[in-house]
């Protein structure tokens, strides 16, 4: 029989972490759900708002209240609104208005789950802290390494390359061994009554997906407007807005051209986008930044393969190590869509050795 242990689930009010934490329950362990509150509910309770698509709102805490009540767990509510604005909104917005694109998926993981969470979890003298995502953590000579989940259209260790390895001692993930139909064939059976439920799709604080409306009530409009500039140095058109634009774009440039142009670069101080042909998408060469390794630190360079978006196919690149926690990415063939503030994750086979940003 497996060791009892005191566990925290992070209940999402989706069939993820539900079932997350009904396996652990059905294991013989003592399971507490915890709901994270990370913005104001009303602030988008206008008529006709749609929030279904997105995650942690205001329905979701109430599924995830009534799942605990029919697993019969503990369950309470982790107010964390001024972290998660100071901690993801306000730093998605700095993003976007500095040329990047934001991932904040990424950061809410590493600030609110695996940090002020896992906090939550050790101060009721928890165990470990559950999740439900799509990734494995498997121990391995006297540590702990990050491996995709089995189900490769589920996997989702790409957000959680900046997991630590104190981290990972403490943090779980009961559904690494499960295919999604696996766990909703298990919510079927336990009669959950998010079984049938829809994944959330949106960024949960931008519920109707209109991020430029969303900044621009954040900060203001009109202040990065500016000229469309192609790689020649010709000016060929302006924007209202570089946070409108993201690396690869096509459309909505306005822009008449003998080729189609896409958007290969954003100069936030200058207040330009960069637009090209489409061979000028292609890179060789990209530098990472703030750069997390979970498996030993290489002494100077290795061999990998470099996942720079989360649907992307992951490519073979060789990685160098750089000052100030940083590494350059020599990719074997050059890649399209290198967007500055994405994720760059690498891995050998279904091991994630580290990760970093994309600058």
């Amino acid at each position: 029989m497996t060791e009892r242990k005191r566990i925290v689930v992070a209940m999402s009010g989706g069939v993820d972490s539900s079932v997350a934490a009904a396996l652990l329950k059905e294991q013989g362990h003592e399971v507490i759900g915890m709901t994270m509150q990370l913005w104001d509910y009303t602030r988008f309770a206008g008529d006709g708002d749609n929030l279904s698509g997105t995650c942690c709102s205001l329905d979701d805490v109430h599924d995830a209240r009534r799942v605990a009540e029919q697993l019969g767990i503990p369950f309470y509510v982790i107010n964390l609104e001024k972290d998660f604005q100071r901690q993801v909104i306000d730093r998605f917005c700095e993003d976007y208005f500095a040329g990047r694109t934001p991932n904040p998926c990424i950061l809410c993981n590493q600030t609110l789950k695996f940090e002020l969470l896992l906090r939550k979890a050790r101060e009721i003298e928890a165990d470990f802290l559950a999740t439900g995502h799509y990734a494995r953590i498997v121990p391995e000579n006297g540590h702990y390494s990050l491996r995709k989940g089995r189900d490769p259209l589920k996997d989702q260790s790409y957000f959680l390359f900046t997991l630590t390895r104190e981290q990972m001692t403490r943090v779980r993930f009961p559904l690494g061994d499960m295919s999604k139909e696996e766990v909703r064939n298990h919510a079927a059976r336990l009669a959950l009554r998010v079984a049938e439920k829809h994944e959330s799709q949106d960024i949960c604080f931008v519920p109707d997906g209109d991020y430029v409306r969303f900044l621009e009530e954040e900060h203001g409009e009109g202040r990065m407007d500016g000229e469309i500039v192609h790689v020649s140095g010709q000016v060929v058109g302006r924007h209202r807005g570089t946070y409108r634009f993201t690396i690869g774009q096509r459309r909505g440039l306005g822009i008449a051209w003998k080729e189609p142009l896409y958007v290969i670069g954003v100069d936030a101080q200058k207040k330009e986008v960069i637009v090209g042909e489409k061979e000028h998408l292609a890179v060789q060469r990209m530098v990472v930044s703030r750069v997390n390794w979970i498996d030993p630190e290489p002494e100077h360079s290795l061999s990998a393969r470099c996942r720079i978006r989360y649907r992307h196919r992951e490519t073979p690149a060789e990685i160098t190590r750089l000052p100030g926690n940083r590494a350059e990415i020599r990719f074997h063939m050059p890649q399209k869509g290198v967007t500055p503030g994405q994720a760059a994750v690498f891995y050998e086979e279904d091991r994630v050795l580290g990760g970093g940003w994309i600058e």
